[in-house]
């Protein structure tokens, strides 16, 4: 035999899981549940000793699982000669003379941060709070996420130090943020995809044992999906057409750091990226998932971390848009545009302004949809008039077109990446009157001016989204709390003349209102790939018989929540939300006006109500008294046969010049030989009429035969039993066009003018039939709602 055959021999199962054993695993991963880490080593769960067993000698057997080896032999049938299992592995002892939290027995760590040894052991390690075990899964859409967490015992033990955020694969550098009695909070830049994030808690009052390898530490897995099929929020920074392009700062701060447009672009970018954390924590602790608004990126140098800024690394990041404005700046410094200035006559100018350049720089297309939020740089603080000049607070939009405007007054306190984020909202330097603005005597710090000036734009960037004011979060003033949601130990507040919270927790943080959640949720920019395309997001509303419920409300897409007001209400106190089931609302919602009442405090049930319907897909109907609509009476219409019928929600202003009613009640609903067999359309560039042919060739009109000579005719296929269902329409101040809707799911062509108005669907709600037509008409028809019947 050769002799080199000598030197091998079979080995056995036990020799190789032994081997494994002893050598470092070939992975480590950690995920959290339920706050504690919990590490896997090739899928199998390593198990953590509790405190009362640290100090035991005794070995325990390792726990099997589902996904363990096992002998071939042993998966049979029981046979009376079972094998013996191979001998376990000895569990090395843990030497009860060391500290709590030594780290002996260690093996060395690898450079690459996704595949290292950790302590397990370590009742130090990173516990992440904020982000369940499985989102890795369920993914995020947003590049900066935010999370919270704690280090080891909160009550008996807190502790102060520092997290390190080591990044997927270190492509983008580390990161330090500080813990606070045991709590931190920490921003984490994701990579698209599978994103492995490692925690290190380190502590001056904490040995690290000497070692290489990270003494407290614990990984988070998190999956980012950019989205691309959602319009993105876009930011831009407008400047004079003469603009220098610096922005007010103190002498100390264009020494340290200057105050040019690259590091305003650098500032607005973060501060833009502190709203998008911000707004998607809120989401998911509102229960509304991972949802939040995107940006337009570029591929460009990255600023989000200091060391991109010396090395020019390359990253994809929110683009920020330089618009050169006609104004020069001295227009836009213009007294009467100053939004604070007394005596000032325009102080709206600026979000004009605004609007015509954002709408010349991004264009206007039919079905675009284009969301901006603008910072004027050439605001200027004028200590002579106690005056921000170049600055208004302003915001608006709907589903369509969105706009935001503020000034820069407060920039020089904004953070530029990542590292300077909790220094900026720690930083207590005076604010200096003599060059830059205290906004509202609200800014007598650099971290509360930094809260003013994000907090304040991302409130008129709620605006943008559609969200009026609140009774309470960002869209009343909360936001001058903004600091505490990225950080644990607030400082000294000269604006309440008070020591900060010392142990910021979430219940300590500002928020946005649960309305103004539910505006995002089904605002378009704010779209997930699970969410169902939105075609109609009407709502209507039909008086029916009080032993149905008095009221239905009803949507295509689906009717979401409403909100309650009385008079003298100037914010939403009262709203009733409807549950989202598989991803569905209900189409069709009963409003009893006794609940709604009892919703109200008892000095205000018997006020006037007016009511603000959402539907899931964005759309609104504002009911200006709710008790006309209950009145059956004035709602009535009785039949040629007796039955009653009711007439539903007008569409159209009726405020034409010789506008006129009309009313028709269609034939076939209360004569059974009377067949409807087609309608014929009037149209032109609006709806003229609808003619109803029945199969004795009489008619009915509704409107009058204009447009369109001879009109447009949509026969039903009367043998295979197809009746009229509802219309769609299309319609502003009069009825734009309409569209044909049968019950075997036929829908004709659009009549008039497809594109004008808003779109609204009208189809009876389940149990009611159509019973004829009520409006009006001038010139062509300017009203138009369904009598509806039993």
């Amino acid at each position: 035999m050769p002799s080199f055959l000598a030197s091998l021999r079979r080995r056995s199962k036990g020799d190789v899981r032994a081997k494994q054993f002893e050598g470092e695993p070939k992975a480590a991963t950690s995920a959290t549940a339920n706050g504690h880490a919990v590490n896997t080593i090739n899928n199998a769960i390593g198990r953590r000793k509790s405190s009362s067993t640290l100090a035991s000698s005794a070995t325990t057997p390792a726990t099997s699982s589902a996904s363990d080896d096992v002998h071939p032999a042993s998966k049979g049938p029981k046979t009376g000669n079972t094998p013996l299992p191979p001998a376990l592995p000895v569990r090395p002892t843990i030497n009860t003379n060391t500290k709590r939290y030594s780290m002996n027995g260690l093996n060395s760590a690898s450079s690459n941060g996704s595949q290292m040894s950790i302590n397990r052991s370590s009742l130090l390690a990173p516990r992440v709070t904020s982000v369940s075990d499985n989102s890795w899964a369920k993914q995020v859409h947003q590049q900066v996420l935010l999370i919270n967490g704690q280090i080891g015992d909160t009550i008996a033990r807190p502790l102060d130090g520092q997290i390190v955020v080591n990044h997927h694969q270190g492509r983008f550098p580390a990161t330090v943020w500080p813990v606070c009695d045991s709590h931190f909070k920490a921003l984490i830049h994701l990579e698209p995809g599978h994103n492995q994030i490692r925690l290190d808690f380190t502590s001056p009052k904490v040995s690290n044992g000497g070692s290489s390898v990270p003494s407290h530490a614990s990984f988070l897995h998190v999956n980012y999906l950019p989205l691309n099929d959602c319009p993105p929020l876009q930011l831009a920074i407008i400047l004079g057409s003469d603009s220098d392009g610096t922005y007010d700062a103190t002498p100390d701060r264009k020494n340290r750091e200057g105050n040019g447009l690259d590091l305003a672009i650098k500032k607005f970018r973060m501060s833009a990226y502190l709203w998008q954390a911000f707004t998607g924590e809120q989401m998911y602790r509102q229960g509304f998932g991972r949802r939040c608004f995107r940006f337009e990126d570029s591929w460009e140098p990255g600023t989000l971390n200091v060391q991109d800024w010396n090395s020019g690394e390359y990253r994809s990041q929110a683009k920020i848009h330089l618009i050169r404005s006609k104004r020069t700046v001295a227009e836009i410094r213009d007294l009467e545009f100053a939004q604070q200035y007394g005596p000032a006559k325009k102080k709206n100018e600026l979000y004009d302004i605004a609007m015509d350049e954002v709408k010349t720089y991004f264009g206007s297309r039919q079905g675009q949809k284009t969301f901006v939020s603008c910072l004027f740089l050439d605001t200027q603080w004028d200590p002579k008039v106690k005056t921000i000049r170049g600055h208004a607070a302003l915001g608006g939009g709907d589903n369509n077109f969105g706009l935001a405007i503020f000034g820069s007054h407060a920039l020089q306190s904004y953070p530029a990446c990542l590292q300077e984020v909790p220094p900026a909202f720690g930083d207590c330097t005076r604010t200096d009157t003599a060059f830059v603005a205290n906004d509202l005597n609200e800014c007598g710090s650099s971290w509360e001016a930094a809260n003013i000036g994000i907090g304040a734009h991302m409130h008129e960037t709620g605006h943008l989204f559609g969200c009026p004011h609140q009774e309470s979060g960002v869209m009343l003033r909360d936001y001058v709390t903004l600091n505490r949601t990225f950080v644990a130990r607030e400082p000294y507040s000269t604006r309440t003349k008070s020591p900060g919270q010392r142990l910021v927790l979430p219940q300590h943080e500002c928020a946005w209102h649960r309305l103004d959640t539910l505006r995002f949720r089904f605002h378009p920019c704010f779209r997930i790939p699970l969410d169902a395309n939105v075609v109609d997001n009407s709502v209507q509303v039909w008086t029916v018989d009080s032993g149905q419920g008095g009221v239905i409300a009803t949507s295509k897409s689906g009717v979401a929540w409403v909100e309650l007001y009385t008079p003298d209400d100037d914010v939403c106190h009262h709203w009733k939300e409807w549950p989202e089931i598989d991803m569905q609302y209900p189409r069709q919602v009963t409003l009893v006006d006794a609940e709604l009442r009892g919703m109200l405090p008892k000095d205000k049930r018997n006020s006037r109500l007016k009511l603000e319907i959402f539907s899931a897909g964005g759309g609104k109907l504002v009911v200006e008294d709710f008790a006309k609509l209950t009145d059956q009476k004035s709602a009535r219409v009785k039949l040629p046969d007796g039955r009653l019928g009711y007439r539903g929600g007008k569409l159209g202003y009726s405020q034409m010049e010789g506008s006129q009613p009309q009313e028709v009640i269609l034939d076939s609903a209360y004569i059974q030989t009377k067949l409807l067999v087609s309608i014929k359309v009037y149209h032109g560039f609006a709806l003229d009429g609808v003619e109803f042919i029945y199969e004795d060739s009489t008619t009915q009109l509704f409107g009058k035969r204009g447009g369109k000579p001879g009109g447009s005719d949509f026969f039903l296929d009367t043998r295979k039993g197809e009746m009229l269902m509802g219309f769609a329409l299309r319609a502003g101040l009069w009825i734009d066009g309409l569209q044909i809707l049968t019950t075997q799911g036929r829908k004709s062509e659009w009549f008039g003018n497809p594109t004008g108005g808003s779109g609204h669907t009208l189809i009876p709600p389940r149990g009611y039939t159509i019973g004829g037509i009520s409006g009006s008409c001038a010139q062509w028809v300017d009203g138009f709602s369904l009598i509806i019947t039993r």
